[in-house]
């Protein structure tokens, strides 16, 4: 049975099984956002930067373990100004290739909403490579929806693919009043037709 954990810290044993999952992923060619599979000491430094936010509060990075080993990992970061403390984006989901079909991606990404709701997010939101239809399924299944695409705005060498932007509404404080694109209030301007 899969188990899913929340880190503050990683000792050098969680470091290389989590350097493990990235490198065999970018190797199989996995759309995680890095060319080439990356050292250790680079996701040693991502790392770093990544449970500093955790323990500042600004994110969460999870993990799931299979036997007693990661297999899976993903994290979510709140948005870094005033306006967008409310909502965070998913980044970073991916499960090793040996681990694939366990179902750890939606145990990963489950988890990940149900801790930024908890912990007051009200919309989470990802990026996905258009051609990755497997996650988009994925999570689609788990409720979110697409509000943007910019075609072939990944690049990766001489191809390019079209960019994925999804969402999921967590739920509003009580007395929160949504407006939408309504004319009015604060940051609104006139048409100029």
């Amino acid at each position: 049975m899969p188990e899913l954990r929340w880190l503050t810290e990683a000792d050098d044993t969680l470091r290389a099984e989590i350097h493990t999952v990235v490198h065999d992923v970018v190797a199989a060619g996995g759309a995680v956002g890095y060319h080439e599979p990356p050292t250790q000491d680079r996701i040693n430094l991502w790392l770093d930067g990544v449970l500093k936010q955790v323990r500042d509060g600004d994110a969460a990075f999870g993990t799931a373990s299979v036997n007693g080993m990661v297999r899976a990992v993903g994290l979510w970061r709140r948005g870094g100004t005033a306006v967008f403390q409310h909502r965070a984006e998913i980044q970073q989901v991916m499960a090793h290739p040996s681990a694939r079909g366990l179902g750890l991606g939606k145990l990963i990404v489950q988890g990940l909403v149900d801790h930024a709701r908890e912990a007051g997010i009200e919309i989470v939101w990802l990026g996905t490579r258009g051609n990755n239809h497997g996650a988009i399924e994925l999570y689609e299944s788990i409720g979110f929806r697409e509000h943007g695409r910019m075609p072939n705005a990944i690049a990766v060498g001489n191809e390019r693919w079209d960019a994925i932007d999804m969402y999921l509404p967590l739920g509003y404080p009580e007395g929160t009043i949504l407006n939408g694109s309504n004319a009015g209030g604060l940051g609104s301007s006139q048409r100029r037709s």
